[in-house]
């Protein structure tokens, strides 16, 4: 049997298992099965039909060549605009890279910042992307275990033991993915004041779910005195215009991380796809009642299952406050987490990812995308029960 010998630094990345459980589940469909999709965290929304126009008609304007590597220069600076309007942050185009998702900027900043050695503190559960990137870049994870006690917000003061002299980089995650817990003002204001006297750490403020905040307020550290050079901001359009597939995030940071940056992307993606960028500055500019609709629906639907999840014998679900993730605690039936998302999606058809798909500390709990209709949910919640009542 073929086994190429790969580098050993491919053993350091992890996968999503959320895409497993899909392929999972897309299977069992193929023979037949009806499964409820709760693993992926994609909305169910169409892309608002403006920002297709406007994509159409710059396919048609000839935007499907490269672009300069960081991004068109009007996208940049709509991308700017919004930051000031929606985040209180004051940037310009320089400090603006648009990449292919928001993947890269994880990738890119640990790959910048990151020295064999250095320290990350970051949440736990969360992204599992987050823990694969600081591994690859030969950095030493620190998780910091976020608790549905403390309603997924963080620990000050355990946050504050987690940094040493050798801590490089603090990533922070609000709304999270996969808990849907968002940091409070305070929260991000004790952050700051523990960071303060420590200007060799930088952030990286992952806010690509923060039009998605139900319960709270935006409020970015970026936008505090003194923390906007050292914070690498992480958005897209993914989640708030339902544009997935279209591939395109940036990353907002001081104009020197920028050109760094710049140079990881010449090197591997070159530029993000000339049309999506121009629909992205009609994301931006345009109306956003469809944003507002979706979060509208996404509220609804939390409020449902969060509810009907909390009346079934044995699980224990606080309210998400954005996103569109609720994350029950399943620990009371006695079985691994990985082993009831399993079980769930094999003999209920409900596909869920487990809770130790994002960090050790997320064993006892699971996590349901409710990026899904409410006919969907109202199926999921009858299955779960049932499923349950069988354990």
């Amino acid at each position: 049997m073929f086994k190429p010998a790969v580098a050993q630094r491919m053993s350091l990345l992890h996968t999503e298992s959320a895409f497993q459980i899909l392929a999972k589940a897309q299977a069992l469909e193929a023979q037949g099965r009806h499964i409820v999709h709760m693993e992926i965290g994609q909305p169910d929304f169409k892309t608002p039909q403006n920002i297709i126009d406007a994509a159409y008609r710059a396919m048609n304007e000839g935007y499907t060549g490269y672009t300069p590597t960081p991004g068109l220069l009007p996208a940049r600076k709509a991308i700017a605009e919004y930051a000031a309007r929606h985040k209180s942050i004051t940037t310009n185009e320089n400090e603006v890279v648009i990449v292919p998702g928001g993947k890269p900027v994880m990738f890119y900043t640990m790959l910048m910042l990151v020295n064999p050695g250095d320290e990350v503190v970051y949440p736990n559960p969360s992204f599992p992307i987050y823990e694969s990137c600081i591994n690859f870049a030969g950095g030493v994870p620190v998780p910091l275990q976020l608790s549905a006690e403390n309603d997924f917000r963080i620990d000050l003061e355990a946050f504050k033991q987690l940094i040493t002299p050798k801590t490089k980089l603090v990533l922070i995650n609000s709304p999270s993915n996969p808990t849907g817990g968002v940091f409070t003002r305070e929260d991000v204001l004790g952050i700051a004041d523990i960071l303060r006297d420590r200007p060799d750490i930088f952030i990286l403020s992952d806010e690509i779910y923060d039009r998605l905040i139900f319960e709270g307020e935006v409020f970015s550290i970026a936008s505090l005195p003194g923390f906007k050079d050292r914070t690498i901001i992480l958005d897209g359009f993914s989640k708030t215009y339902a544009m997935t597939g279209w591939r395109l995030g940036y990353g907002i940071m001081h104009k020197e991380l920028a050109a760094h940056m710049t140079m990881l992307m010449v090197n591997s993606n070159s530029c993000a796809a000339a049309f999506s960028q121009m629909a992205a500055i009609e994301a931006l500019t345009g109306p956003q009642t469809a944003v507002d609709a979706m979060r509208a629906a996404f509220m609804e639907r939390r409020d449902y299952l969060v509810e009907a999840l909390n009346a079934i014998d044995g699980i224990r679900c606080c309210l998400p406050k954005g996103a569109f993730y609720a994350f029950p605690d399943i620990s009371n039936f006695g079985i691994t987490s990985e082993e009831f998302a399993s079980r769930l999606l094999d003999e209920a058809g409900v596909a869920a990812a487990h809770g130790t798909a994002f960090g050790a500390y997320g064993e006892g709990y699971l996590r349901l995308s409710y990026a899904t209709s409410i006919e969907n949910i109202k199926i999921a919640v009858e299955l779960i029960e049932r499923f349950t009542k069988n354990l």
